[in-house]
């Protein structure tokens, strides 16, 4: 995929950019495969859970296939579409029994690629298949953390995580955090890189974009007043004066995983 750049015709328009949709084959989803979308606007039972949250475009739910549930049933890949939930392109997939589904879209995938999910199937981007059974080296997306709970890991755009090595029944994953953990070899993956990996670097441009996403101004503490924040009030411009503290008082910056979390034992190798 490639950056799309757009001609400065306003003061919003110079600094804009986008993705080409090259890859994009079909532009009304699979009308049997969408769910209505509510939205919370960062609030629970009334309560401001996440600040920041509310408007954006109306949108439906893509109902993805993220356990590739269907095995060893050959399937067509009939489109390419685009998913306004998530960075990552989706692929519409036609399977031999006429079932149809969506699934995260590698990169090198194209229509009329014929894929399958199993225990024993061809090593080719787009096949899913149990960790063991990959070869080291691999480069794999839409990772279980679970046996048959569904992809966790590496499920945005551009992201792979790397098979690194094997130990006994658990696999060693490098991720795209270039964080290593042990992951058990029962749980599926799907192989290849995904796609759209140019999402990262486009520039939004302009604030109404941003709205259209759903996400509402930032306004800094120290511009605040002293009962929305506390690096807020003082006469005139003024600094923090205090430890940064997070809008409802506690030290920002500090680290909030729990060391005695059960999954901390997984974590072979830190990101930091």
């Amino acid at each position: 995929m490639a950056i799309k750049v757009y001609k400065p015709t306003t003061s919003s328009q110079r600094f804009k950019t986008g993705v080409k949709y090259e890859e994009i084959t079909k532009t009304k989803p699979e009308k049997t495969l969408i769910k209505r979308l509510t939205k919370t606007a960062g609030r629970s039972n009334g309560v401001v859970t996440l600040r920041g949250r509310g408007g954006g475009h109306k949108r439906n739910l893509r109902v993805v296939d993220f356990k590739r549930k269907k095995r060893d049933i050959a399937a067509i890949v009939a489109a390419i579409e685009y998913d306004p939930n998530r960075s990552a392109n989706i692929a519409l997939l036609h399977y031999q029994d006429g079932e149809k589904n969506y699934i995260l879209a590698p990169q090198t995938i194209r229509i009329g690629d014929k894929i399958t999910s199993g225990e024993k199937v061809e090593v080719k981007v787009g096949n899913a298949m149990p960790l063991k059974n990959m070869p080291i080296g691999s480069f794999v997306h839409n990772v279980e953390l679970i046996p048959g709970a569904g992809g966790q890991i590496a499920r945005g755009a551009g992201a792979a995580a790397i098979i690194a090595a094997r130990e006994g029944k658990w696999v060693h994953l490098k991720m795209p955090s270039k964080e290593v953990r042990r992951v058990h070899g029962d749980c599926y993956a799907t192989l290849g890189q995904l796609g759209n990996i140019d999402w990262k670097n486009i520039s939004l441009g302009k604030a109404g974009r941003s709205r259209h996403f759903g996400r509402r101004p930032k306004v800094r503490g120290v511009a605040q007043d002293p009962g929305s924040h506390p690096h807020g009030g003082g006469e005139g411009r003024s600094g923090v004066g205090m430890n940064p503290k997070t809008p409802t008082g506690k030290p920002a910056f500090k680290k909030t995983r729990n060391r005695n979390k059960p999954s901390t034992r997984f974590i072979l190798s830190r990101r930091k």
